[in-house]
């Protein structure tokens, strides 16, 4: 039977590039900063470039995730509503790089569903936004199955 992972994050942007918080586990009893960077804003022609540091969950019981990520809409280029993205992660809890990566596909202005892959396993991931609320099911590699609820204000 899957267990129950819950994690409440608190996150604020402070610049329009830049979002920082706090991360509370109970699961691994921790709470821990997150930080999101865009370094470089995704242009006409060139990709995103963004890194990040949170804690790393999907499969460790503790540890920290460092990681770097370029992503591209291509929609413009292929007329399908298609964003890949590939990147590295290190991971303290086993102290090696990664390599990750997965695609998000907008199947109409609210819904979206993404495909990760966490250097370790793939999971799938189906969203559907409303207003300021995103609703989320996730299908985690293993049979564990999650819900997330993001609001934005």
């Amino acid at each position: 039977m899957p267990r129950a992972s819950r994690r409440l994050t608190l996150t604020y942007r402070f610049l329009p590039r830049l979002t920082a918080g706090v991360e509370y586990n109970p699961r691994a009893d921790e709470v821990a900063p997150l930080v999101n960077w865009l370094a470089i804003p995704e242009s006409a022609k060139g990709p995103a470039l963004m890194f990040g540091a949170s804690t790393d969950r999907l499969g460790t019981p503790s540890g920290r995730a460092y990681y770097a990520t370029v992503s591209k809409n291509l929609q413009a280029w292929l007329r399908v509503p298609i964003a890949p993205y590939v990147g590295a992660a290190y991971g303290t809890y086993d102290d090696r790089l990664r390599a990750i990566g997965g695609v998000n596909v907008s199947m109409t202005e609210r819904f979206s569903a993404m495909v990760t892959y966490n250097g370790e396993d793939i999971h799938s991931i189906v969203s559907l936004t409303q207003g300021p609320q995103t609703f989320s099911l996730l299908y985690l590699n293993g049979g564990d199955v999650g819900a997330a609820w993001n609001v934005t204000f």
